[in-house]
């Protein structure tokens, strides 16, 4: 199948076209400078520049392309550590999944794409109550904390538009927090190094439950949804969620380091935030037995546990 992807230099993107390789599809990427097309093809894809913001040119690089499936992993996550300004922080990936999402859709549309896959996010955006392990039927947050309400705004518009797509096969796939190589959660990566100097500590219960996924097995995921599963919505996390109180911990012993220092939840508050907070003491994880079930799926690593000490690097 000829597939055409965006953000094909990121964490996934970069485990994505290997796979799709291995798998005999046809491959084009999407890279915003001709520098970035050398990365792409030594993968053994072939390159599309253009800028992902700029609506014509990325309108025209899928037309010339002509897939037959769009693949869209554009975002931007690396780094983010203020809670704070949250929505700030992440405003250049709401309108990766607002208006680019728009933009993709519609060049999809008028030249016959059979599927479309967008990437989602599972974890804080579910209602903080209830079961501490949701399912892609459960609600998103009706009260999200005030600094993360435009980026669940942008999430639930692209949820909402790919239930609504009927001319094409639309799936917008939940990845849980990654963790891996080219991740915050990896050998080199931000997360870690908080975790290793101790600058990251347990606020409050610690009792905010989260869902792992391993970059690689976020895009064999992917990969799958290429051939598999009805459209819709998919949570693609491993087997097992897990409490702040229990994988931060875990982390600092994976890496060497010592465990978290543990603050009360008003010091959380200053320093987070109130979403920030609540991430830690409120956030719910999600189940993977729909994908496991309808795309045919099995995470390699099935628990962060054994992830966080052989898959980091």
């Amino acid at each position: 199948m000829k597939v055409f992807v965006a953000g094909s230099t990121g964490a996934i993107g970069r485990s994505l076209l290997p796979l799709l390789i291995e798998k005999r599809h046809d491959v084009v990427a999407l890279v915003r400078t001709p520098a970035r097309a050398k990365d792409v093809e030594a993968l053994g894809a072939r390159a599309a520049v253009a800028d992902a913001l700029d609506p014509d040119g990325l309108r025209a690089a899928i037309r010339r392309a002509a897939p037959e499936a769009v693949i869209h992993e554009l975002t931007s996550l690396k780094g983010v550590t203020n809670f704070r300004r949250f929505d700030q922080t992440f405003a250049l990936t709401n309108r990766f999944r607002t208006r680019t999402l728009d933009t993709m859709l519609a060049a999809a549309r008028s030249i016959g794409v059979r599927r479309f896959i967008a990437q989602s996010y599972c974890g804080w955006p579910y209602a903080r109550e209830g079961s501490p392990v949701k399912t892609e039927d459960d609600p998103l947050d009706p009260t999200p904390p005030a600094s993360f309400r435009e980026s669940l705004a942008a999430i639930r518009y692209l949820e909402d538009t790919i239930r609504q797509t009927r001319d094409i096969q639309a799936f917008a796939l939940r990845y849980g927090n990654l963790y891996g190589p080219g991740t915050d959660i990896s050998a080199e990566g931000t997360v870690a190094d908080l975790v290793s100097r101790r600058k990251l500590p347990l606020f409050g219960s610690g009792a905010g439950v989260w869902s792992f996924i391993h970059v690689r097995d976020a895009a064999s995921a992917t990969v799958a949804a290429m051939s598999r599963g009805s459209p819709g919505i998919y949570n693609v996390v491993d087997d097992e969620p897990v409490p702040v109180n229990v994988w931060l911990p875990a982390l600092a012993n994976a890496l060497g380091a010592r465990p978290p220092r543990r603050l009360p939840a008003w010091v959380g508050a200053l320093l987070l935030g109130d979403g920030g907070l609540s991430m830690m003491t409120l956030a719910r994880g999600g189940s993977n037995a729909k994908s496991k079930r309808e795309l045919a799926w099995q995470p390699s690593f099935a628990s962060w546990r054994r992830g966080f000490v052989e898959g980091l690097g």
